[in-house]
């Protein structure tokens, strides 16, 4: 995906949006040069949905197994943003230009506040099934 326009509140869209199924990742490179590699867990634990932010401020909710979550596909939203279509059926937040660029900006910062929540509750992260061995059959 490669959108070239200004949006309608000034902010400059990607130059383009990677899904990298893979590396379980969504890379995001802006015109500045700029780009950030988000994991999927990342993205679905910060989804802009009411869902997950809730109606007003501090009604977010905690999402929890989500380490091996996938993003399914990245489908375009007018000129303003992008629709994550999640494995486990979520599709409802809009990653604005800006929103997406926050999310990179501060991933460092919200990650390690997402780690520490999971931490508080007493959430054990589960790693991603172990990828197949050469040869190996399914």
């Amino acid at each position: 995906m490669q959108p070239s326009q200004l949006t309608p509140s000034g902010d400059k869209p990607p130059t383009e949006i990677r899904l990298r199924r893979r590396s379980r990742l969504v890379e995001v490179t802006f015109a500045d040069g700029v780009r950030y590699a988000l994991s999927f867990e990342y993205l679905r634990a910060h989804s802009p949905s009411a869902e997950v932010q809730g109606h007003g401020p501090g009604q977010d909710v905690l999402q929890i197994a989500k380490e091996n979550v996938a993003v399914l596909r990245v489908d375009p939203v007018g000129q303003y943003a992008v629709r994550l279509v999640f494995d486990d059926g979520h599709d409802t937040g809009l990653y604005t230009w800006a929103y997406l660029r926050e999310l990179g900006a501060r991933h460092d910062e919200k990650w390690a506040r997402y780690l520490a929540r999971l931490d508080g509750i007493g959430y054990v992260r589960k790693p991603p099934p172990a990828a197949p061995d050469e040869g190996e059959r399914r």
